[in-house]
């Protein structure tokens, strides 16, 4: 009689493991959001180089008491290119948006903002991306909603449509503001 090794079991714990983990992304609340580590935490500190000729901003700005955006961007970034015009429209609301501009050439960026139009209330550089380590991103552009205290309320991957506007940043933006 041929003896059975216990080694065979493994492709099918591991297709089983597998399974389970392809269960559980689907049945998430929303399986399209990728998940932060950072929501609910403390804004990681703000480390950035200078964006020559715009106003900066520290540590300070991201806790002085108003609700705000943090918007990862890119000149070679086709979909912050789409979002653009949404990230101008909160603007002229008055929502403060605070830039920074990741793994970029500065001409380059320049010419984006001259081009398009500038948004920002201030900005910064992540010329290396040390930052955007920190502070968990996954790709450009991805923008981030901070309440007054400088916590980070909501993270969204991918660009800022009407839709996005209306469904997830505004309400994160009124519940902050409400605390």
């Amino acid at each position: 009689m041929a003896k059975i090794s216990p080694l065979m079991a493994v492709p099918g714990v591991v297709f089983a493991g597998f399974v389970g983990l392809a269960l559980v992304g689907m049945f998430r609340e929303d399986p399209d959001s990728l998940p932060s580590a950072r929501e609910g935490q403390p804004a990681p500190p703000v480390v950035l180089d200078e964006f020559p000729g715009k106003q900066m901003f520290s540590d300070a700005t991201l806790r002085d008491g108003t609700v705000k955006l943090v918007n990862y961007w890119a000149s070679w970034c086709a979909p912050c290119r789409a979002e653009h015009p949404n990230l101008e429209a909160l603007s002229k609301e008055g929502i403060p948006v605070y830039g920074i501009n990741y793994k970029d050439q500065l001409a380059n960026a320049e010419a984006f903002l001259n081009e398009l139009g500038d948004p920002y209330t201030a900005i910064g550089r992540d010329e290396k991306g040390r930052m955007a380590i920190d502070w968990g991103l996954y790709g450009v552009p991805e923008t981030y909603v901070v309440d007054g205290e400088g916590n980070i309320v909501l993270r969204w991957a991918g660009p800022i449509t009407q839709r996005v506007i209306d469904k997830t940043l505004r309400p994160a933006m009124e519940k902050a503001a409400a605390q």
